[in-house]
């Protein structure tokens, strides 16, 4: 065998792409992407907690501002129940004027009546509005971690307002 025959058949096998293993470069472009990609879906991951709890605070408040409506328009009572723990369908318990319910998810509720009584709910509250516009009035608070939201019930016209706190 000459010295030529062994060379090109070196060349053909590189040639023909039989190389093993990666580059440098292409193992740098995959970590690039990968952390690329990390920074864009990691603060989503952390944050789903807050955006959970945020959801539950609109919940809370769509259905005070729902049964608000209610008393109102039928011309009767109106209530909303807030549930501290979550309840089996065999457990739940409804008034004569509830419109919905609200379960906490591992939200704490504090509820400050209209004598500025504070009071943390261990079982269920019912907040209710009258067919004139009035309600029994309260603030409610729900804290979760350090997140901490307020919805106030004015007694007199029924309306409902959300504050944000922040803990520090």
């Amino acid at each position: 065998m000459t010295l030529t025959s062994v060379s090109r058949s070196y060349e053909v096998k590189i040639r023909a792409g039989v190389s093993k293993g990666f580059t440098l470069l292409e193992i740098l472009l995959v970590l690039a992407i990968i952390g690329m990609a990390s920074i864009l879906l990691v603060p989503n991951v952390g944050n789903l907690e807050a955006r959970s709890f945020s959801a539950q605070v609109r919940q809370a408040n769509s259905l005070l501002n729902y049964a608000r409506r209610t008393a109102v328009v039928q011309g009767q009572p109106a209530s909303i129940e807030f549930n501290a723990k979550p309840k089996n369908d065999d457990q739940k318990f409804f008034s004569r004027t509830s419109v919905g319910s609200w379960e906490s998810n591992g939200a704490q509720i504090i509820f400050i009546d209209s004598t500025e009584r504070e009071i943390e709910v261990q079982d269920r509250i019912e907040i209710t509005f009258f067919p004139e516009g009035g309600s029994t009035g309260g603030t409610l608070t729900f804290v979760l971690d350090e997140r901490r939201d307020s919805i106030q019930i004015d007694p007199f016209t029924g309306r409902v307002f959300t504050n944000q706190e922040e803990n520090d």
